[in-house]
């Protein structure tokens, strides 16, 4: 069981920015593929971004390419998402998932991955 606990959120202004960080229990976390996804209040669950195990391949929402950029650190067991430019339709829970699988890819699909994270709030005041 693969353990995942994210932290970083907060209130901030449009045009902030913020830091989530993950923190994964998993064994082998540098082969696995690590995702954000967001879930807005009425809204379903959509997929953020995602990285490799290698932290090499990179993958992003139309949304927040440019604005938004994911990187781990193998060493640390931690996945992370920095948020620049922050609008108030980024405001959302975000959760952070890990597929199980070696050597996946950036998955976008949720139904790939197979832990998540209890999430944490953003939200962006305008």
């Amino acid at each position: 069981q693969v353990q995942l606990v994210e932290s970083g959120g907060g209130l901030v202004q449009a045009g902030g920015s913020l830091r989530l960080s993950c923190v994964a229990s998993s064994r082998t976390f540098s082969v696995n593929a690590m995702g954000w996804f967001r879930q807005a209040p009425g809204k379903e669950l959509e997929f953020v971004s995602a990285i490799n195990g290698g932290g090499i391949v990179e993958r992003y929402a139309d949304s927040v390419t440019g604005r938004f950029t994911i990187s781990r650190d193998n060493a640390k067991n931690t996945v992370y998402l920095q948020m620049n430019s922050l609008k108030p339709e980024d405001t959302a829970v975000y959760y952070c998932a890990a597929d199980s699988a070696i050597y996946s890819g950036t998955p976008v699909d949720q139904n790939e991955y197979d832990y998540w994270g209890q999430g944490t709030q953003v939200t962006v005041s305008s």
